[in-house]
């Protein structure tokens, strides 16, 4: 039986985490749009102004997933939650469990950080929804997503004199 450890990231993991970046962007099929550094991960996850926070699965010692989320707020709730921006795993630890330990070790800081949710974003097509439904999130159909980016953020902010 394989042996998973869930433990927050350190510096030294970041030349993993940008590998697990890129191969989930690899599998999404937007490589090209990863424009991230270690330096930027060094700066945003680790420096004094923390921007996320990270834990890293190993599989029998070895590098097998990572979460990376940070928190947002509910106005509604009056209370923090917690947005994942990825939960990844190997291909070659898929279907081991480590998916479902990250997520239920996400749960668990949820949980001692009295957050009131947690979110996240799927692809249509990724068939991770199976995997997130399965463990309890609701797809919200109610919602739609959008995003500024780029040159349209610089357009929008020249609109203030």
């Amino acid at each position: 039986m394989p042996t998973i450890i869930i433990r927050d990231a350190e510096p030294g993991d970041v030349p993993t985490i940008l590998r697990f970046v890129r191969e989930l962007a690899m599998f999404e099929n937007e490589l090209e749009a990863v424009v991230a550094t270690e330096a930027d991960f060094l700066r945003d996850g680790f420096g004094p102004a923390r921007r996320f926070f990270c834990r890293i699965a190993l599989l029998d010692d070895a590098p097998a997933g990572f979460t990376l989320w940070f928190r947002n707020y509910s106005t509604w709730q009056g209370r923090a939650g917690l947005y994942i921006e990825d939960l990844y795993v190997t291909e070659a630890a898929r279907g081991q469990g480590v998916g479902r330990r990250l997520l239920a070790d996400l749960a668990r800081t949820a949980v001692q950080e009295k957050a009131g949710r947690i979110d996240l974003s799927v692809l249509h097509w990724n068939p991770a929804r199976g995997f997130y439904e399965a463990a309890g999130l609701t797809h919200r159909d109610d919602w739609l997503p959008y995003r500024i980016e780029g040159a349209a953020i610089a357009a929008l902010a020249t609109e203030i004199p």
